[in-house]
């Protein structure tokens, strides 16, 4: 196992995939086999290397959002204005959206955690057209297969008909449905992350703007632009659903050189001379 372990080190693997690895093999032996190694619990992970998130300006994000057209548009827009991360994004259901408050209610979020962001006022009108939207498919599928929606902890034993409300529907569904083979129905659930991916990809490549950016990076634009527009860190963290401080404050290194003037621009002479 020690050898297995360290051969993941000596190819350069990830960290995350080093400590996967680790995760595993405390799995099978403790929970499938049921022996009992101490000594497998005290192998030390491996430290994830600190790294700095991209953040793209606000004009870069402007051009790569006017790039981006339909479904996957609203949805790159959303996590932009609302910060969410993606399969949060995915996870929305019509339910989550509470317009008279102006609120998005993100549901088991990373760790388990409910909470609450700000609704985009731009974005009110096109997803009031997105549900609509919605709801006249869900209508013909109640006729077709029942108009089902997969139904998290185990709520469909105990609310047996709110899988098929238009409330439980998701905001982004698929296109294709899955049989649920322990309820022996079909479900349908929400839209998959590939194609928001794609498209945001490929509007990042069309505007040329130099930069490695994934449909993530939306979500440390909304925390950076947010602390540089003078939110608080605190309430930036209760959005952004972090449980320590630590993971907030990531975001206002580049705020600490703010003011900070390079000794090279102190210099007399004239670079572009030379002299």
């Amino acid at each position: 196992m020690r050898s297995f372990l360290d051969s993941l080190v000596d190819g350069n693997v990830a960290a995350s995939t080093h400590a996967q690895a680790l995760s595993a093999l405390i799995f099978l032996y403790r929970d499938v086999l049921e022996l009992v190694l101490p000594w497998l619990d005290g192998l030390a992970r491996p430290k994830r290397s600190s790294r700095l998130p991209v953040v793209l300006s606000i004009s870069d994000v402007e051009l790569i959002l006017g790039a981006m057209d339909g479904t996957t548009s609203v949805m790159a827009r959303l996590i932009y204005g609302s910060g969410l991360r993606l399969q949060e994004c995915l996870s929305l259901r019509i339910k989550d959206i509470v317009w008279d408050r102006a609120t998005i209610v993100v549901r088991c979020g990373k760790g388990g955690r409910d909470r609450l962001t700000v609704l985009p006022e731009r974005l009110v009108p096109v997803l009031r057209t997105q549900v609509r939207r919605v709801a006249a498919q869900h209508r013909e599928r109640i006729q077709i297969d029942g108009g089902w929606a997969p139904m998290p902890d185990r709520l469909a034993t105990k609310y047996p008909g709110a899988g098929k409300l238009l409330a439980w529907q998701f905001l982004f569904p698929s296109s294709i449905n899955r049989w649920n083979r322990e309820l022996n129905r079909w479900e349908r659930w929400h839209c998959a992350a590939s194609g928001l991916q794609r498209d945001f990809k490929a509007a990042v490549e069309r505007v040329g703007i130099g930069q490695h950016a994934s449909i993530h990076t939306l979500r440390h634009c909304f925390a950076t632009h947010l602390l540089r527009a003078g939110t608080d860190i605190r309430t930036l963290q209760e959005i952004l659903g972090h449980a320590k401080l630590e993971s907030t404050m990531i975001y206002t290194l580049d705020q600490s050189l703010s003011g900070v003037r390079s000794p090279l621009d102190r210099l007399g002479g004239d670079e572009r001379t030379g002299r």
